[in-house]
């Protein structure tokens, strides 16, 4: 197994840059999951470090050699495609053992690696059939199982699952944590757009967006101190609730004056006195938003629409301004039905967030 090394890696189709200033180190064991928008190359970036799409610009390590001009055989990963792009006329025996007949191992060799990988993935019943009698999930795992017999140094899986159907998607995603406990000093890198594989998977996420990294960290670490606002967006579903709003204290905690709903919100974000008046955003997740009767409230709306999804309610408030964002509350259990209500709502200090220029205040 071994760590990959990217600095400074660009990509360019003629005069059009798709990624660029790509710096990131991955250590060996680490599962790290690229997420984003469509479009922010997240793909691309994965097809780079599989030498399927050219580096325009930086270099490429893996495990300390520079591989940006090495064809992909000779690079040591494997990948995992959407598609599972599999022989439909061998069995699944065959379809795991192909690439090391073409690589001319031993008969024995060729059998043991076959035996170990679906040993690790279940599926030692279905090594005489073939791909049409499968699910789709058992599918997926044989083309697991056929990077695992080459016994890469890095796996690549370019959103694996997005084919699956919703319950399949779960007890596949399961299955692939299950994997990696199961061979803990594999390196695997792993792209999709679903933030829940990604939260669930990742020992660390990286954040793309702009055709850059927008910020690197620890799945809790992003949803709990986002460095910029289109983290905090991304990050968490319903989306975090942002507010314009204007510093009007500073210090250890930052008060600010919410532009609408004519309230008030203490955060422990820290400030200084140049901060005073500054105008920012107050970002608030759903999860975090609490109904308050006192005088002290950061929000106050009237409930358009409500959810009840048993374990979850959720209220929709009306729009305060025309453009502006929908501000959500996401509450625990089953509420009455508030819809026409004039509710107000405050966070605690610890759960509220505050942006200046569409960054955090934490991270000036």
């Amino acid at each position: 197994m071994a760590n990959l090394k990217l600095k400074d890696v660009e990509k360019s189709y003629g005069e059009v840059r798709v990624l660029s200033d790509i710096n990131l180190e991955i250590e060996q064991g680490e599962l790290v999951v690229f997420v984003g928008p469509s479009g922010c190359g997240k793909s691309t970036l994965l097809r780079m470090i599989a030498g399927l799409e050219k580096i325009t610009g930086g270099t490429l390590e893996i495990d300390g050699r520079v591989v940006n001009d090495v064809p992909p055989a000779q690079r040591g990963i494997a990948m995992v495609f959407q598609s599972y792009a599999l022989y439909p006329h061998m069995t699944v025996r065959d379809n795991m053992a192909f690439a090391l007949k073409i690589a001319k191992k031993s008969k024995e060799e060729i059998e043991a690696a076959v035996a170990k990988a679906a040993r690790i993935l279940q599926l030692e019943p279905y090594l005489d059939r073939l791909p049409k009698a499968l699910s789709g999930g058992q599918r997926q795992r044989v083309a697991i199982g056929r990077s695992i017999v080459r016994d890469p140094k890095v796996y690549l899986f370019d959103e694996p699952l997005s084919n699956l159907d919703a319950a399949l998607r779960v007890a596949t995603r399961i299955e692939i944590a299950q994997l990696k406990e199961a061979m803990p000093n594999s390196t695997m890198v792993y792209v999709t757009h679903d933030q829940v594989e990604a939260m669930t998977l990742a020992s660390r996420i990286v954040v793309l967006a702009g055709g850059g990294i927008s910020q690197v960290g620890a799945p809790l670490e992003l949803y709990r101190k986002p460095e910029n606002e289109f983290v905090a967006r991304f990050i968490g579903s319903p989306a975090m609730n942002l507010m314009p709003g204007e510093i009007t204290g500073t210090g250890a905690q930052t008060r600010v004056r919410l532009k609408h709903g004519g309230g008030e919100i203490l955060s422990d974000y820290p400030s200084t006195e140049d901060d005073l008046g500054r105008e920012v955003n107050v970002g608030i997740r759903p999860e975090d938003m609490q109904i308050t009767e006192g005088e002290d409230f950061a929000f106050a709306g009237e409930v358009e629409i409500r959810e009840s999804l048993g374990e979850v309610t959720l209220l929709y408030f009306k729009e305060h301004e025309e453009g502006a964002d929908q501000v959500i509350a996401k509450l625990p259990g089953i509420h009455p039905d508030n819809r026409g209500q004039h509710l107000r709502l405050t966070g605690a200090p610890d759960a509220v967030h505050v942006f200046a220029n569409g960054r955090s205040l934490l991270y000036r």
